[in-house]
């Protein structure tokens, strides 16, 4: 079995950072940034879960509701990831995604 704790961890920081940011810095931006990513997040646990079916989008939730939507979508995925190389890629998702938010 994979350890994915450092998924958990790099999305539970995230989402972390998201809940503590000031309103300002989410509407420049970094709930758009985290919806994107939980959108991509939620797409890949899709494929894993039902290979060939068409992946269902996650809904812009609004702002505040993007931290868990985050948390949501990360630990979606690591709950099917298998590959060690998919976990590593999804860790650098997060990270990345997280510099670029600003938060």
């Amino acid at each position: 079995m994979l350890d994915t704790t450092p998924l958990i961890t790099a999305v539970d920081r995230f989402a972390d950072r998201l809940r503590a940011a000031p309103q300002s810095r989410l509407q420049r931006g970094a709930a758009a940034e985290a919806l994107e990513l939980a959108r991509d997040l939620a797409v890949r646990a899709q494929e894993r879960e039902a290979p060939g079916a068409e992946p269902h989008l996650m809904p812009d939730a609004g702002m505040f509701a993007a931290a868990d939507q985050v948390t949501v979508a990360g630990r979606d995925l690591a709950v099917v990831l298998r590959d060690e190389k998919d976990l590593e890629e999804a860790v650098r998702l997060v990270e990345e995604s997280l510099a670029r938010a600003g938060v």
